[in-house]
């Protein structure tokens, strides 16, 4: 099986069929503390050095902490910014997409708060289109209730590949994804892994088991008997 290459930051690349303005896509990490949606999401954004506006409620703060952004180029501003709560986080968002110089805009959001309704999620999502910014909201303990996203995730962090060289020691970091709802996209499932050296990410389906049908073996058994 031939993986889907995800270079790093090129919209458009990836499960999308066409390259398409940037927009709003959601991710829902399995466990609220997990890390993946943080890693998938800073693999989409598009290169450059332009800053990120990263906004986080109090609560994505107390349970999942601030994200470590080791894996981000020192030249990439990353401006934090620390609100209470969802409403306040919202507004900051939206503001922040008026704002073409940034690079993106990501957002964390505790829980399914009433503020985060359908409209709340088309006015991020007509923002981004107008100006050209990728947006990016993290739901964390939250339920993929009706949404305006253009892309919705759900991201699962599974357990490494192989070392090439030591098999006691970690490889590269993968996660499961499963892209539930698309406009622009057929949804699907992959397994993704993050290769250091090229700063890329693969994308291949999953392997599943498939039924044996109630025909396979037959014509061969003839044959042989």
């Amino acid at each position: 099986m031939t993986p889907l290459r995800l270079h790093k930051g090129l919209a458009g690349q990836g499960p999308r069929a066409a390259p398409i303005a940037h927009t709003l896509s959601e991710a829902f990490p399995n466990h609220p503390a997990d890390a993946s949606a943080v890693g998938f999401a800073l693999s989409r954004l598009p290169r450059g050095t332009a800053p990120v506006l990263w906004v986080q409620d109090r609560l994505s703060r107390k349970e999942a902490g601030r994200p470590a952004l080791a894996g981000m180029r020192a030249d990439r501003p990353v401006i934090m910014v620390d609100l209470s709560r969802a409403m306040d986080v919202l507004w900051a968002m939206e503001d922040g997409l008026r704002c073409r110089s940034l690079g993106a805009v990501i957002g964390e959001i505790w829980g399914d708060p009433p503020c985060l309704d359908f409209t709340a999620t088309k006015r991020l999502a007509l923002r981004a289109e107008a100006d050209d910014v990728p947006c990016w909201l993290i739901r964390r303990a939250a339920s993929p209730d009706l949404s305006a996203a253009r892309e919705r995730w759900r991201i699962t962090s599974i357990p490494s590949a192989p070392h090439p060289h030591d098999p006691q020691a970690p490889g590269a970091p993968r996660w499961a994804l499963d892209l539930f709802r698309a406009r622009h996209t057929r949804p699907g499932q992959w397994v993704a892994s993050y290769d250091r050296a090229t700063d890329r990410v693969d994308l291949a389906a999953p392997v599943r088991d498939r039924a044996v049908d109630a025909r396979d073996g037959t014509a061969g058994g003839r044959t042989a008997g």
